[in-house]
């Protein structure tokens, strides 16, 4: 019996590490490796779950800086711009409807508050920001993150089919992904499979609606006269930095071009970490009501910001 615990233990950590090398080599594509991870965290006992979840954390910030070399600066800001207004309106229309079905579904107040601003603004961001002011326990963040990721993973897997049988634009799917997937890293990996341009407006758009952390963060904290310290998404600045370089140093376009592709692996190995990260248990500590609550919410969002995309009210 030992024998066989202990070469299973083994296998299972061989596994896991084909995983992140088939990912980072490329072989697998992001929602290949977010695939690969779920069926790996569903399937078999995580062997570094802690260690995995810290490195999917950097490896996202790190890779989104990567992608930044890919970006022009005078398209990120026109891009941020434009998509201020809608942001402003999504969140905050996401939010009041979040609350609303919390109370309808009788979910905790804490989770049905982090629930809805993980949908709103940027998925485990913004609940790992707004968790320490919310004073949320452990449960209620594990219940509250759970929910989010489980979703963020169909999205990925799903938005591309929905986005090519609607017959979006480039443009029009990366921002329909910044507005409604939830985590960056998934939509990142979404607009990657549909095109470089929607990979662009995806990841600026999504990037400058994580910086609604703050605002929210803060009234937050007002409204519950909490003083603890915010969290900032520093990466957002590095991320600019990187477009700034690659827009007024050109003569250093051979480099900017590894350096993203290098962000592409990166992503591709985060989402097989978080899709791995993703166990039976998690769906249990979920529960019922606030993954119903999570479900109506992202589907509300996500449809009324396809149709108004498609019917050309939302654009850039």
């Amino acid at each position: 019996m030992y024998a066989w615990v202990s070469i299973s233990g083994c296998m299972t950590k061989n596994l896991f590490f084909v995983g992140i090398i088939l990912a980072a080599s490329g072989l697998l594509s992001p929602p290949l490796a977010l695939g690969a991870g779920l069926a790996y965290g569903l399937l078999l006992t995580h062997p570094y779950p802690l260690d995995s979840k810290r490195l999917a954390k950097f490896l996202l910030q790190a890779s989104v800086v990567c992608l930044g070399f890919g970006m022009n600066l005078g398209e990120v800001i026109q891009v941020g711009r434009s998509g201020f207004f809608y942001t402003a309106v999504g969140i905050s229309f996401a939010l009041a409807l979040g609350w609303l079905l919390g109370r309808l579904l009788n979910v905790e107040k804490t989770q049905s508050f982090l629930i809805a601003a993980g949908t709103a603004i940027c998925g485990g961001s913004a609940i790992a920001a707004l968790g320490p002011v919310t004073e949320a326990n452990e449960e209620e963040m594990a219940v509250s993150l759970g929910t989010v990721f489980v979703l963020n993973s169909v999205a990925l897997l799903i938005f591309p089919a929905i986005g090519a049988a609607m017959h979006l634009s480039q443009t029009q799917f990366g921002l329909w992904s910044a507005l409604a997937i939830h985590d960056t890293s998934s939509v990142v990996g979404a607009a990657a499979k549909y095109g470089a341009v929607a990979l662009a407006i995806a990841t600026t758009v999504k990037l400058a609606r994580a910086l609604w952390i703050v605002p929210v963060a803060l009234l937050t904290a007002a409204v519950r006269k909490n003083k603890t310290r915010i969290q900032l998404p520093w990466f957002i600045l590095y991320f600019c930095i990187a477009a700034v370089i690659s827009s007024y140093i050109p003569q250093l376009h051979a480099a900017y071009s590894d350096a993203y592709r290098l962000g592409k692996l990166g992503l591709a190995v985060t989402l097989f970490l978080i899709g791995s990260g993703i166990s039976r248990q998690t769906l249990k500590e979920v529960g019922v009501r606030p993954m119903v609550q999570g479900v109506l919410l992202w589907v509300v969002v996500a449809g009324l910001s396809l149709v108004a995309i498609a019917k050309g009210f939302i654009h850039l």
